[in-house]
């Protein structure tokens, strides 16, 4: 490990009202908040799932769909340099002739450290996005950082991989939605999306951090509650139902966090040839 690398970084989640269709207006509010992150003295900032455009873009994707290294990444990046600041961000990304929901890593430098394509595509979002078949993990200056987005969060054995691949930290830029009857029937509430990132802190002793939208579009709610969790399942930082930024300090080899990995061995405890 160099001088330069940490491992007690100061993780930030971002959450705000994206405007559908509004690419400016949306730039303008990531730019802010990261700057809050920055001066907040955060290494790594994470906004939600296509934060740049707002979700609902199916019919507008042949217009609003960048390359990895577009206008908006362009602009990012100087956010992310300006800020000496990691960032994490969801944007809708072309390839060719085939669009990606995907995950962009900066580096404080405003290097593109990775471009992460969204494995596991919910509903219609298959007719909209092409599958990316990659687990990533990418080594940088605060650890080795496991990447996803949204959905995946739903799969354990996903989350596993990342974990059995080394990662420290697993971030997600999500958009958890829902609408009258998802959370009156069926209790789908912005408490049940935080519980889910920190059952998957839990089960895999890796830190998780987890960014949501918030506000209305086309009908539905993004649910908010961004939140920063600890290996033990412990919501360290919440930015619950309001805009802004919550941020947290972690500490990847502290005493305390190795006393609960040996009281929790849940992963050596598998016995996967009866699963």
């Amino acid at each position: 490990m160099t001088a330069s690398q940490s491992r007690t970084p100061r993780v930030a989640v971002a959450q705000f009202n994206c405007v559908a269709d509004d690419v400016a207006a949306n730039l303008e509010r990531i730019g802010e908040l990261i700057r809050a992150a920055s001066n907040d003295g955060a290494d790594l900032v994470i906004l939600h799932e296509t934060a740049t455009t707002g979700y609902f873009i199916a019919d507008k994707l042949d217009r609003l769909a960048e390359t990895e290294d577009g206008p908006s990444a362009t602009a990012i990046a100087g956010f992310a340099k300006a800020g000496a600041i990691h960032v994490a961000i969801g944007m809708a990304i072309r390839e060719g002739e085939k669009v990606y929901d995907a995950q962009l890593l900066f580096g404080p430098d405003g290097t593109r450290l990775a471009t992460y394509k969204k494995v596991h595509l919910f509903s219609a979002e298959r007719e909209w996005y092409a599958y990316g078949n990659e687990a990533m993990v990418i080594d940088t200056s605060i650890g080795r950082i496991g990447l996803s987005i949204c959905y995946d969060l739903m799969f354990p054995e996903y989350i596993r991989k990342l974990a059995d691949l080394g990662a420290d930290l697993v971030i997600n830029s999500t958009n958890w939605i829902s609408d009258h009857f998802q959370r009156e029937t069926w209790g789908w509430t912005g408490s049940a999306v935080e519980s889910l990132a920190r059952t998957r802190a839990l089960e895999n002793g890796v830190w998780v951090a987890m960014a949501n939208g918030i506000g209305p579009e086309q009908g539905f709610d993004s649910l908010g509650h961004s939140c920063v969790v600890a290996p033990s399942g412990k919501v360290l930082a919440s930015a619950a139902a309001a805009q802004g930024i919550a941020a947290a300090t972690l500490d990847y080899d502290s005493d305390d966090l190795a006393r609960w990995r040996a009281i929790a061995t849940y992963r050596a405890d598998r016995r996967p040839e009866l699963y």
